[in-house]
């Protein structure tokens, strides 16, 4: 029996029935029992340099040693944090940006949900309050970010948490120039996209079409927020995919990768025409969390950095994305899968036909334990899809590896 209640779980099922992670190191994690597993996952897509870096958790010890945390309100910083933000801007999309510190992606997205409504009133257009989101998106389990979810069940029997939300297809820019055009360009303040959709499915954008939303956005006068919570630090192949698609966001949502994980730190990157209004004086923003800019997340995400430069762990990123591609393959021969996704980095998805997904919605959470009893994690996203997100040190070896185990766990569930 457990007294911890785990998140997204039926704890009906979970009670007593825990799986346990003990260890990890590189791409593999170990059970209590000692056995090793691939984690195709990176955990929640967060271990861009592996596990066990001893790096980071040297930097970390050191800082919680000096000074472990001080809050960064009013005119308070810390040196870590100061030396992360001048790092962070300098490999901004947007030259110039501002770094606006959370705890993690959920925080980030509120942020920049609040913010890109407080900078329309700071510049005279309080009118500007609509916000749009995708079908299939995720961002983030607070009220603003619940309130964008295109995962209809993340927002079942809550009621409205954040007026003014309109959602329009993923992959359709046709729908979202109809939407600014029935609601007024004048009202709509933002627009959220996913450069590649997360827990939505590892869903690519068609050829062309964030280039188009950007500038239906932009010439509907609103803000292009880009949710690069996944996405960014190189596991798209570019430290961000902002950068690989070009598209210039206003605001650009950031956590997990920064990190990879050892330590929870988010952020927003505001291009610098955002940060006007508030950077001439007389203006507060009242916004901040507790452990905004933590003092020893700041410290880890500077050493993993470090580590993701000094072993070019983006354009690592980007060279495996045809070894990824190629791994996979074969699975779409199995009777389950009906699609692979592939086309960005080290992200994709084998997605189960989704009419025996319908047909028993049991079916992605048992293949992925299926999947794990074989030796490799995954998980089932919405929509029925297994989540493909290594960490970015993984060799062509062991994309074979996980493809095998993930072929295993299909076998199982199809005997």
């Amino acid at each position: 029996m457990t007294n911890l209640w785990h998140g997204f779980a039926d704890m009906g099922a979970v009670d007593g029935h825990e799986f346990v992670v003990d260890r990890g190191e590189g791409c593999y994690v170990w059970d209590e029992a000692g056995r090793r597993y691939l984690d195709a996952t990176a955990s929640l897509w967060y271990a861009n340099v592996g596990f066990g870096r001893q790096e980071i958790a040297d930097a970390a010890a050191a800082q919680l040693a000096k000074l472990h945390a001080y809050h960064v309100f009013g005119d308070f910083a810390t040196r870590p944090v100061l030396d992360l933000a001048d790092r962070l801007a300098a490999m901004a999309p947007v030259a110039g940006s501002k770094v606006f510190f959370t705890s993690g992606g959920s925080d980030s997205v509120d942020t920049a949900a609040k913010l890109a409504r407080r900078y329309f009133h700071e510049i005279g257009q309080p009118e500007r309050t609509v916000i749009l989101t995708r079908s299939w998106a995720y961002h983030g389990m607070h009220a603003y970010g619940t309130a964008l979810a295109g995962i209809g069940a993340n927002r079942d029997a809550l009621g409205e948490l954040v007026a003014d939300i309109e959602l329009v297809a993923w992959d359709s820019a046709d729908e979202l120039a109809a939407a600014i055009d029935r609601i007024g360009a004048h009202r709509i303040a933002a627009f959220f996209c996913e450069p590649v959709v997360g827990a939505g499915g590892v869903r690519f954008a068609p050829e062309g079409y964030l280039q188009r939303v950007r500038q239906i956005t932009r010439d509907a006068g609103a803000l292009f927020v880009a949710d690069e919570v996944i996405t960014g630090f190189g596991r798209v192949g570019e430290w961000f995919a902002s950068s690989r698609f070009d598209l210039q966001p206003d605001l650009l949502a950031f956590a997990k990768g920064v990190t990879s994980g050892y330590v929870p730190l988010g952020g927003v990157l505001a291009a610098p025409h955002i940060t006007e209004p508030f950077w001439q004086g007389g203006v507060m923003w009242r916004h901040g969390y507790t452990y905004s800019g933590h003092t020893t997340a700041c410290a880890a995400a500077l050493a993993n950095l470090d580590i993701m430069e000094r072993e070019g762990l983006d354009t690592r990123a980007a060279s495996m994305e045809g070894p990824l591609a190629a791994a996979l393959a074969p699975l779409l021969d199995h009777p389950l899968v009906s699609e692979i996704r592939t086309g960005a980095g080290l992200l994709a998805a084998v997605q189960l036909d989704p009419a025996r997904v319908d047909a028993d919605a049991s079916l992605p959470g048992r293949t992925a334990i299926a999947c794990r009893d074989a030796g490799v994690m995954t998980r089932a996203l919405a929509g029925g899809g297994l989540q493909i997100s290594p960490a970015l040190v993984i060799s062509e070896a062991q994309l074979a590896e996980l493809a095998t185990g993930i072929g295993a766990g299909l076998e199982s569930v199809s005997a």
